[in-house]
């Protein structure tokens, strides 16, 4: 570390490891390249044109979003060959017009209302992937249902402004596995669906179709991705306790923790109350060996970035502002002993594509200050709305 940063902070504060975290982009992209696959990593986890040029130093040229605003932003810095991993929102059909005619622009869609209207609508020609629910439940056509994988793909291929490409899914299911052999047994079940989902679509003449994946844990453990064309892995750049807790990665492959001002010490219930809470954090949790939930694990900030995670300590609840750790009572000797009320505690995120989204800017461990994307974060939003 060239400088105190730590002096500087005044309020909850993203850190970032540029190391670690060009070190992540670095190892997921040789990956891509021994398995000749083509690297479209997700960039709604850190949604930077700065951090997105650490891609470009590794070769990536096409990149995955999650809102036609996103993909405005990483085209005005260059990027022209963008998947907007959401089913598309026809309201903005301007929008999609505009952008469409400047850069090479996927759409995803999963019914006919959706393809019938772009059908009408488009004036510059797009990228179209069917998404494919291969048992997430989240959106996308079911991967069983030929009629209706068929019936998008015929009407896709009769209109010249759509380019079918492929089918493409996010294998939600890796996030409930805890072992190396359950990622690997959810993912060969989602491309023997997607696989079967293509059989399909040859047998009525669609030859050629890609099939394009998107879950960092899959991507991070497996070495051996079968028969796809396309990665989109986004949260690996960064990582977070939630993929250490899944055996995505190690505390030593995560590359942001958010310093937390310590506003209040209570050794009568083995407390430490944090100026960090929802709208620093997210409300997501994962569930402890007791299932009562955790919102991060905790951690020392140190000269050169952070410890490892407390075993005996984690954030217990958030509210708005607040943070609650709690810890056991020779975590909490130990702690109470290196902080104090005006320091300083980090924070491991659960979810670093949330946490992220809500602080809006990197401090590096070298002190620069990078900056994110400008327009409004949609968590932040949803909080205040819920009050």
């Amino acid at each position: 570390m060239m400088t105190n940063i730590y002096a500087t902070i005044e309020r909850p504060t993203l850190l970032l490891d540029a190391v670690r975290a060009q070190r992540n982009i670095a190892r997921m992209a040789l990956k891509a390249q021994r398995n000749r696959l083509r690297f479209r990593p997700h960039f709604k986890t850190h949604q930077s044109a700065e951090v997105g040029e650490w891609f470009r130093a590794v070769g990536v040229t096409a990149i995955t979003v999650s809102s036609m605003t996103m993909a405005n932003y990483f085209a005005a810095h260059g990027w022209d060959d963008i998947t907007v991993a959401f089913p598309v929102n026809l309201r903005e059909i301007a929008a999609i017009n505009a952008l469409a005619a400047r850069v090479r622009l996927h759409l995803l869609v999963e019914n006919m209302a959706a393809v019938d209207f772009l059908a009408t609508r488009l004036t510059a020609p797009v990228a179209i992937w069917i998404e494919v629910d291969a048992g997430y439940r989240r959106s996308g056509v079911a991967w069983d249902d030929g009629a209706a994988l068929t019936a998008v793909a015929d009407r896709v291929a009769a209109c010249d402004r759509m380019q079918f490409q492929g089918l493409l899914t996010h294998d939600g299911g890796t996030y409930a596995a805890r072992t190396h052999a359950a990622i690997a047994d959810a993912y060969a079940t989602t491309v023997q669906r997607l696989n079967q989902a293509r059989r399909v679509l040859a047998v009525h003449g669609f030859q050629g179709v890609e099939l394009s994946i998107g879950d960092t844990p899959a991507c991070s453990v497996l070495d051996d991705f079968g028969s796809v064309d396309e990665m989109r892995p986004g949260n690996f750049v960064f990582y977070d306790w939630m993929q250490v807790e899944i055996g995505s990665c190690t505390w030593e492959d995560v590359a942001v923790t958010v310093a937390c001002p310590v506003v209040a010490i209570h050794p009568e219930r083995n407390d430490v109350i944090l100026y960090g809470g929802a709208v620093h954090l997210s409300k997501e949790s994962l569930r402890r060996a007791d299932d009562s939930p955790s919102f991060g694990a905790v951690v020392y900030l140190e000269e050169d970035g952070w410890s490892a995670p407390l075993p005996g300590a984690w954030v217990r609840s958030v509210s708005q502002e607040h943070g609650i750790v709690h810890a056991d009572d020779a975590t909490f000797a130990a702690l109470s002993s290196r902080i104090q009320v005006g320091g300083l505690l980090g924070v491991m995120p659960v979810h670093s594509c949330l946490t992220a989204d809500l602080l809006k800017r990197y401090l590096t461990l070298d002190g620069a200050t990078l900056t994110m994307a400008p327009f409004p974060n949609s968590m932040s939003s949803q909080l205040v709305a819920s009050g």
